[in-house]
């Protein structure tokens, strides 16, 4: 049976960055990486703001029910795959992604801790943390160089979507976290020490 962890926090507080480190330690045949990112519904169906602007940070607009069924699929041994999923971005061709299972699966993205029946499939809880201005300078970055947004646009997303939903959904999930990793700066120690935890669990397996 493989041993899960969850890894959350804002938009910006440099998840992606930290688990492309620890994964540089690991092999594929170890650690099986499943991001929220590829789980959200058809652009169609996002939900709109008051200004009729798809609003990508809410619940609403992520495929809950496939993310659960394709971790059961993974802890069951089973090979999983799915499309990737490339937002705004016109000249990203989507890969079919594969994830293989592991004895170590890491699941990853803003509302893993939301739906009860996603958190109760999490052993581990670690919520990532960062200053806002921190993450907004992140957030410019990817979402300009990644999915294409101009910068007008970032900043009306960050205002009006990213904040709010911050405050009134991922924020309170940091009650749920067994570990939380403060990243305003680095995070080396923190990922020195789960990589020694996976270590162990791994040796165990």
């Amino acid at each position: 049976m493989s041993y899960t962890i969850g890894i959350t926090g804002g938009s910006g507080s440099g998840k992606t960055s930290f688990l492309n480190k620890l994964l540089e330690h690991f092999t594929e045949k170890e650690i099986c990486l499943v991001s929220l990112d590829n789980y959200y519904k058809l652009r169609e169906e996002q939900p709109l703001d008051e200004k009729g602007v798809k609003n990508f940070d809410t619940p609403e607009g992520i495929d809950f029910s496939q993310l659960q069924y394709d971790l059961k699929e993974l802890m069951k041994g089973n090979v999983v795959s799915k499309k990737e999923y490339t937002f705004n971005n016109p000249n990203k061709v989507p890969k079919v992604l594969t994830f293989t299972p592991a004895p170590i699966i890491i699941v990853e993205g803003f509302f893993i801790f939301y739906k009860q029946e996603i958190e109760e499939c999490i052993e581990l809880k670690i919520f990532m943390d960062a200053r806002p201005d921190i993450m907004l300078k992140r957030r410019i970055t990817r979402d300009a160089v990644e999915r294409g947004y101009d910068l007008d646009d970032v900043l009306y997303r960050y205002e009006n979507h990213v904040i709010p939903t911050y405050e009134k959904y991922i924020k309170p999930l940091k009650k749920k976290a067994d570990i939380i990793i403060p990243n305003h700066t680095s995070f080396d120690k923190p990922l020195a020490i789960l990589s020694a935890f996976i270590r162990e669990l791994l040796k165990k397996k």
